[in-house]
């Protein structure tokens, strides 16, 4: 069973920048492929991005491909995304989510779900 606790969301002007952060712990943190979802109100899960077991590689939605960055430091079972250049529309509830060997932009495929984190961008 592996919990997982986002933390850094919050209210930011248009233009500006947040990084989240997903600690997690009770498993082998760099055992999983991690990933960010974001989810606007009555819809699905919507992939934003992941990262592969070492950080080799990563994955972005075209939404915010340039403008977010996935990473990981698996000394601290710790998963980062860092938003710049934030728009009104990035406005959701974010999620950081864990998958067991599986390279995946669908949500089902993550076994493990955080609480997630409010963000709020204000035009």
């Amino acid at each position: 069973q592996v919990l997982l606790v986002e933390s850094g969301g919050g209210l930011v002007q248009a233009g500006g920048s947040l990084r989240l952060s997903c600690a997690a712990s009770g498993g082998t943190f760099s055992s999983y492929f991690m990933g960010w979802f974001r989810q606007y109100p009555g819809l699905e899960h919507e992939f934003v991005a992941l990262i592969s077991w070492r950080g080799g590689n990563t994955s972005y939605a075209d939404s915010v491909k340039g403008r977010f960055t996935i990473s990981r430091d698996n000394a601290k079972n710790t998963v980062y995304l860092q938003m710049n250049n934030l728009k009104p529309e990035d406005t959701a509830i974010y999620y950081c989510a864990a998958a067991p060997g599986v390279v995946s932009t669908l949500s089902y495929e993550y076994d493990y779900w955080g609480q997630g984190t409010q963000v709020t961008v204000s035009s």
